[in-house]
């Protein structure tokens, strides 16, 4: 939230660089809609991936709408999942600004739907294989939302968690610049390099 494509661009340069085909998919939280950011982003991804293999990598509320748009394409699903910092259930950080007026008017419904448990709790778990990277980071101690949890300073580890045994993985990083990590690139870079025809 708050961001634009150019936030992940380092990453996908890096990926580029691999020989891996990127493409970018923007929205902004306090104007659009969840059901709005769907519809693009099924048509995105149906447009730019007709035939062949690709993944999916998302950071922080990315990962959200991705969750949301993965049982439309029951019939083209991605071959793997990459989530950055995601908050797998409703943050507490989300949680306690829900009625501030800025975080309201910065983050839009989304922002909302985020403070939500029974919507974050009902978003669909992943069928394909997903890989998570949770900063840890953030500040710890008396005057933390997060007390003496690891966090990225907007996410703790445990609500950046998915179920089922999905793997989790930490990099020493803050939320903001998690998608900077040479560790998440090359994580990614061997991951993709490993599937045929893979183009994320």
């Amino acid at each position: 939230m708050g961001r634009t494509p150019l936030s992940m661009a380092f990453l996908g340069i890096r990926l580029r660089l691999a020989g891996i085909q990127v493409t970018q998919f923007g929205y902004s939280a306090a104007v659009d809609t969840h059901a709005h950011c769907l519809d693009r982003l099924e048509a995105r991804i149906r447009e730019a991936f007709p035939e062949g293999a690709y993944i999916l990598v998302g950071h922080s509320l990315g990962t959200v709408l991705i969750r949301s748009v993965l049982p439309r394409l029951e019939d083209r699903p991605p071959t793997a999942c990459f989530f950055l910092a995601p908050p797998s259930r409703s943050p507490r950080l989300a949680r306690s600004l829900a009625s501030n007026p800025i975080y309201r008017a910065l983050t839009g419904e989304m922002g909302q739907l985020l403070a939500d448990p029974a919507f974050m709790d009902a978003l669909p778990l992943p069928t394909v294989p997903v890989t998570v990277f949770a900063g840890d980071r953030g500040y710890q101690g008396r005057f933390s939302p997060f007390r003496h949890e690891p966090n990225d300073g907007i996410v703790a580890v445990s609500e950046a968690q998915l179920g089922g045994g999905r793997p989790l993985v930490r990099i020493p990083v803050l939320h903001t610049f998690i998608m900077n990590s040479r560790q998440v690139a090359e994580a990614i870079i061997r991951q993709v390099t490993a599937i045929p025809e893979a183009r994320p």
